[in-house]
């Protein structure tokens, strides 16, 4: 059973943390991180995903989102259950991932541990979700949610790192189109 936060108001926003089992570093490689762009994508234009802010780290992804349809679970479960299995496919299926071996054998490992689990498991079975009530808590979490690649090293500023909203507050090309909030985050300095 889940032991995280849950998605109670299926219609209202949250601060949702997806991560891979045991902090694994699977999005390290651009392919798996441009297959949850291109997911992210789908569920916004076909699941009424709508997002405010997102970054994808190396071994997990924060949103700032809501569902248009009321079924902000639903949609997060579907998100996980799809990019596991492409996830999975790639890593059985291309030599360019040097890692495989060992990524099967611990998704594997990590799938043993839970009975609702197929062969493998990615994604960790909580969210982690928060939900936003105030416009300082959701100022709060899209500075936490921006800052993510700064704190972590990768850029020194949160609009140079493409995997994240920051550009979109920025005013910059993104990756995944965002609902801009009335935010402080119009810009960097």
């Amino acid at each position: 059973m889940s032991t995280g936060y849950k998605i109670e108001e299926q219609d209202s926003m949250y601060f949702i943390t997806m991560q891979i089992v045991g902090w694994v570093d699977l999005l390290t490689r651009q392919i798996y991180r441009d297959i949850i762009i291109n997911n992210l994508k789908f569920c916004q234009q076909n699941k009424g995903l709508v997002i405010y802010g997102y970054v994808i780290m190396s071994n997990h992804i924060h949103l700032l989102a809501q569902s248009e349809k009321n079924v902000l679970s639903a949609t997060i479960r579907d998100l996980k259950s799809f990019t596991s299995k492409v996830f999975i496919d790639y890593i059985e299926n291309n030599s360019e991932e040097s890692r495989s071996e060992w990524l099967l054998h611990y998704f594997e490992y990590a799938a043993k541990k839970h009975k609702r689990n197929s062969k493998y498991q990615i994604w960790t079975h909580e969210n982690h979700a928060e939900l936003i009530y105030t416009d300082n808590f959701i100022n709060q979490k899209l500075e936490y949610i921006h800052y993510n690649p700064v704190k972590a090293g990768i850029v020194k500023q949160p609009e140079d790192y493409i995997y994240s909203s920051a550009t979109n507050y920025a005013g910059l090309d993104s990756l995944l189109q965002v609902e801009l909030l009335n935010t402080k985050w119009k810009t960097f300095s």
